[in-house]
Formats: structure tokens, sequence, C-alpha cells
């Protein structure tokens, strides 16, 4: 059985200097404050403090026969996705990051993949940049899950999620720039409130406008930590769907009937809401992701899913047989 961990994060060990580049402030950068430890700056502000597996392909590989994890699946820590900057700017970092990723894939090319990252603010520059990124290497693409105020449902998203159909790429969709900041700025509730609020709005956002009903059902198209709150409360949407026509404006199925439209990831951390989630998508369509190297992240990789009551076959579907096929490895 071949083992999977499809949502893990990357940042290099160094990248150009943005700020000068560009010539506006607030840019990320890597502040290196002791061995193997480093603080991710926005600007002069402190974002995050990391450690060497976010950059180093050697720790990886050590994580990941210690956590008996076979093939790992990268993608940009969403600080650097740059939406809010100018589109040129976004696609320049775009082509610097996903640069920088196969470098770090190259340590070990069978058990280190990775997923682009593009300039989403410009739909033309995004299906060039990902397009371009799967021919270098890449083995899908890494998104957020808004733009500004565009969700997934935005004219411009849907034709980028067709192009993504179309060439058989991959997309993974990861919250970020959550919602509610003002009223949620201590003990890191954008990360525990507003994060899961933002995935679930996007699942919903491609479900109650129509946009599935738009896209070639060849779209493999997956939803970070489990998809949010989704799961829980599917059966609201499906009430909301009966009995409401404004729910139904757009949508001429019941919500509920889309789930075999999206699959999920497997870091929900609790054994009950990992077989809920197993129960409302079914095993075929849920993905082992850890979110690690983050200290939200699942700590042992995997451990969740093996201690799950699963047959066989289900375990190892999740396990890696599903993100085996989602990104065609």
């Amino acid at each position: 059985m071949t083992v999977v961990d499809m949502h893990t994060h990357f940042i290099p060990k160094q990248w150009p200097d943005l700020a000068a580049k560009f010539g506006s402030p607030n840019w990320p950068w890597m502040r290196h404050t002791e061995a193997g430890k480093a603080m991710i700056m926005l600007g002069d502000t402190e974002f995050r403090p990391v450690y060497q597996a976010l950059w180093d392909p050697a720790i990886r590989l050590e994580e990941m026969d210690r956590d008996g994890v076979d093939i790992q699946v990268m993608s940009a820590t969403p600080v650097l996705f740059s939406y809010d900057r100018p589109a040129y700017q976004a696609q320049e970092c775009a082509q610097i990051f996903n640069d920088l990723a196969l470098e770090i894939c190259q340590h070990n090319p069978q058990r280190l993949k990775a997923l682009a990252q593009v300039p989403l603010q410009d739909i033309d520059a995004s299906c060039r940049e990902v397009s371009r990124a799967m021919a270098n290497g890449h083995i899908g693409v890494q998104i957020g899950n808004h733009v500004g105020n565009k969700n997934l449902d935005d004219e411009g998203l849907v034709t980028f999620l067709q192009h993504c159909a179309g060439e058989n790429i991959p997309v993974l969709v990861h919250p970020w720039d959550m919602l509610g900041t003002e009223r949620m700025k201590k003990y890191m509730m954008q990360w525990l409130v507003a994060m899961p609020a933002e995935t679930h709005l996007s699942i919903m956002s491609l479900i109650l406008s129509g946009a599935f009903e738009r896209i070639s059902s060849n779209l493999q198209i997956c939803f970070a930590h489990g998809g949010g709150s989704f799961a829980y409360l599917m059966g609201r949407v499906d009430n909301a769907w009966r009995h409401r026509d404004i729910v139904r404006e757009d949508c001429p199925e019941l919500p509920s009937s889309y789930l075999n439209r999206f699959f999920v990831d497997s870091a929900v951390f609790d054994p009950d809401a990992l077989a809920l989630l197993i129960k409302v998508m079914g095993e075929e369509r849920v993905l082992l992701g850890s979110d690690s190297p983050f200290p939200l992240g699942e700590q042992t990789v995997g451990k969740l899913v093996r201690e799950q009551a699963l047959s066989e076959q289900g375990r190892a579907r999740i396990l890696g047989g599903n993100a085996i096929s989602f990104f065609n490895l």
C-alpha cells in the first residue's frame, strides 16, 4: 500500500527580495533566527514561526519515513499567493515559487511532488502559468478559495476551473485571507473559526450558483481541511433548498447530489469528525492530508485514518489510493 500525504506546505529557504524588486512594502520574506528555525515576515510584522521541514527536503523525507508516508505533495504556504498585488507581480511570484518548489522536489522526485500556484486575479495569466508549471513537472495546482470579493462561482474563476478540467489538472482549494478578521484577532480565531467557514463558502458557491452544471465533470477538485464545516452543515443546506426558492434559484438539483463532483482531505483531527466526513462523502472521496509541517497539522501523519474503523480497502483508499488516482500518479 502506497501512502500519499496530499496536503503539505513548503516555503523556500530564501527567495528574491520582493519589496526591493517591486518597490512596495509588506511582502513576505524569511528571517532565519537560529539553526533550523525561522520567522515568516510580512514586511516588519511577524507572521508565523516555522522550522526547516518547510524548506529542507532531507528533513521532510526523515519525517515521512518516521510516519510511514511514501509520497508527499507540497503546495505553497498561502501567504505567498499575492492575489492582492498587481497581476504582473503575482505572475512573477508564481513563477519564482513554482520553480523553487521543483528544486526542492529534485532531492527525491519519486517521493516529493509539488502543486503550482497561479496569479488568480488574472485568469489568462493563470491558465498560462498552470500549463507551464504542469509541463515543468508539477502535478496540479493549489488556489485560494477567493480573490478579493470574488468567490469560486465568479465567471473568471469558473473559466480557470474549466481550463484545469480541459487539461486534466487537479485542483486543491485552500482557504486564505479569512473573513471577519476584525472580530478574530486573538487565539488564532481566524484559523479556528473563519478558515472552516471559508471552505464551506467555497463549496456552497460552486453548488448553489450552478457552477458545477457549467464545469466539466472531468474536473478533479479537492477542498482542504475536510471541506471545513461543510459535512456538518449539509443537512441544513438541503433543508433550505427544499423550502426556499431563493436557494434553488440557480441550483437545479438537491445540493447533496453534487457530492460526487469534489473531494476533501482528512485533516479534521478527530475520529468522530472523520467518521462523519467519510459517511457524508464516501471513502472514495476522502484523501489523506496532514497540513504539515505546521503546528495546526496532524503531528503523526495518517494516525487518524489508520486508527479509524474502516475496511482494509477503505483505509488503503484514503491513505493513498484516492490520491494516486486524483493526481494521476
